[in-house]
């Protein structure tokens, strides 16, 4: 019991150790970082796994498509289409080979928690490659940097215009000889009535009947 126990424990390291050293990959872009590491870690696994009669040679074919489907991307990036492919072709043999039920699955989540939390702990350490900018948004779209969600029209505050369509509260008025999307305190406005704009906040222009 305990020596199954041992194995299972081995197989998820195994697997943590396989998912840390792609992860590595992208984010480097194929610097070679921990490819070793995961390569040895790949042989021990399939191996004991082949040598105990619990896979065959079709799984590792499909988990090496996997992952040479992975290198091309990281050398050659397109949309990421053949790194998500790679992915599913290795994560569907591991299941696999790991017997295909829900103790497979359990053990799979468990091994890509770890990896997932020990490469979070280095990613700062670790250069970036053009794969890895694509699948991480680098930069946030801040007003320091000229990103506006909509342009500011705060000269509109204390000019005067007419109402073109009724606002229930919403609706559109001219404004300084232009229509302008604007809303009212709340009060319901006619067609046609005069209004003064009080507020302007981004696209919302607040106006009150003059």
């Amino acid at each position: 019991m305990n020596l199954i126990v041992d194995v299972g424990v081995l197989q998820v390291l195994l697997l943590a150790v396989m998912f840390l050293s792609i992860m590595v990959e992208i984010k480097t872009g194929g610097l070679g970082v921990g490819v070793l590491l995961g390569i040895v870690a790949a042989a021990v696994f399939w191996g004991s796994q082949y040598t105990r009669g619990l896979v065959e040679l079709y799984h590792i074919a499909v988990f090496l498509a996997g992952v040479l489907m992975i290198i091309v991307e990281i050398l050659l990036p397109t949309v990421g289409l053949l790194a998500g492919l790679g992915v599913a072709a290795m994560l569907y043999s591991i299941v696999l080979a790991l017997g295909g039920d829900i103790g497979a699955l359990a053990a799979l989540g468990i091994a890509l928690v770890i990896s997932v939390v020990l490469f979070m702990l280095i990613v700062s350490r670790l250069p970036s490659s053009k794969l890895w900018n694509k699948i991480v948004l680098q930069k946030s779209s801040r007003t320091q940097e000229g990103y506006v969600s909509a342009a500011e029209q705060s000269e509109l505050v204390g000019k005067t215009g007419e109402v073109l369509t009724e606002l229930r509260p919403s609706g559109t008025a001219r404004i300084d000889g232009r229509p302008v999307d604007v809303i009212s305190e709340g009060a319901y406005i006619q067609k046609g009535k005069q209004i003064v704009v009080l507020s302007v906040n981004g696209s919302r222009v607040v106006v009150r009947e003059a």
